[in-house]
């Protein structure tokens, strides 16, 4: 009998491991995920019965403006800030990983901090620098260059340009320790020889550094795709959504349905549908990667 429990608990021990994870995965995740498939075909406010729809909701969606507008928006944002964070990332983990840079952990813990700091706090210094009557403002005024403030926050490309650098400064550091962990993993005999053979350091960068992080870069950028269709708060704080929708993402839409207008269906519709675009963008992004490799 004893022989028989001890075999059971061996048997059972991966399962009872995981069960703490699979029931909050059933309750946070999944149930939440089915009750939202079911709003999404009625029309309920919070308050008042559901009203079964059916389509309608997909197809306001898919006629209306809001939605295809912040997707847009994410994609403008996404080549404004994603190529300049991971070149920059690049570029400071190269430095970072040099024999000539000194003081590495220093500058290491300084470039992260953005990344663990209170977002809300960095988005509301942001706010402070790029307002009208801001820092930025003021010191550009001050030094000649401008005679009137700019509309950083006003005008819709200068707010996707505001909330692109917002999310530059936060991310920069992050995707730098993740490069900077996979060059530190190269060995250096493969340095050694190219520099026998007479490669200079870019050489040495161009033809072992980057080949050998293609896949770190890939995971980077995929990384970055998926935050970029998933800002809110970085966009909500500084601009609200706009001006004009200009700075709605997906996510902004979704908060500013659910529970500013509390529209539950509508809102549970756009969390469904942008879910499934992020799938299939994912899903694009993989295979393209792997086919490059």
């Amino acid at each position: 009998m004893q022989n028989f429990y001890w075999r059971w608990q061996f048997k059972t021990a991966p399962y009872r491991f995981i069960a703490p994870f699979f029931i909050c995965f059933v309750v946070f995740v999944f149930i939440p995920f089915i009750f939202s498939i079911y709003l999404s075909f009625t029309n309920w406010h919070g308050e008042e019965a559901k009203t079964f729809v059916g389509l309608a909701n997909y197809k306001t969606l898919l006629t209306g403006r809001e939605f295809w507008q912040s997707l847009l928006n994410s994609i403008i944002i996404f080549v404004l800030y994603v190529p300049a964070m991971l070149l920059l990332a690049l570029i400071f983990a190269s430095c970072l990983s040099s024999s000539w840079m000194k003081w590495t952990g220093f500058f290491r813990t300084v470039f992260f901090i953005p990344n663990i700091t209170s977002v809300v706090a960095i988005s509301f210094v942001f706010l402070l620098i790029f307002n009208s009557t801001g820092i930025l403002n003021q010191l550009l005024m001050n030094a000649g260059v401008i005679h009137e403030p700019i509309p950083f926050l006003e005008t819709p490309w200068w707010a996707r340009i505001s909330v692109s650098l917002l999310v530059i400064f936060r991310w920069t550091g992050y995707n730098m320790i993740l490069l900077l962990g996979g060059m530190q993993s190269i060995s250096k005999s493969l340095y050694e020889a190219a520099e026998v053979d007479g490669a200079s350091g870019i050489k040495s960068f161009w033809y072992i550094t980057l080949p050998l992080m293609k896949r770190l870069l890939a995971f980077c950028t995929v990384l970055s795709t998926l935050g970029t269709f998933s800002l809110f708060t970085e966009p909500f704080i500084l601009t609200k959504g706009g001006p004009n929708l200009a700075t709605t993402t997906p996510v902004v839409l979704i908060y500013k349905e659910s529970f500013q207008n509390l529209n539950m269906g509508y809102a549970s519709t756009i969390s469904i549908f942008f879910f499934i675009v992020m799938m299939i963008l994912s899903l694009m992004q993989l295979r393209l990667f792997r086919e490059n490799d």
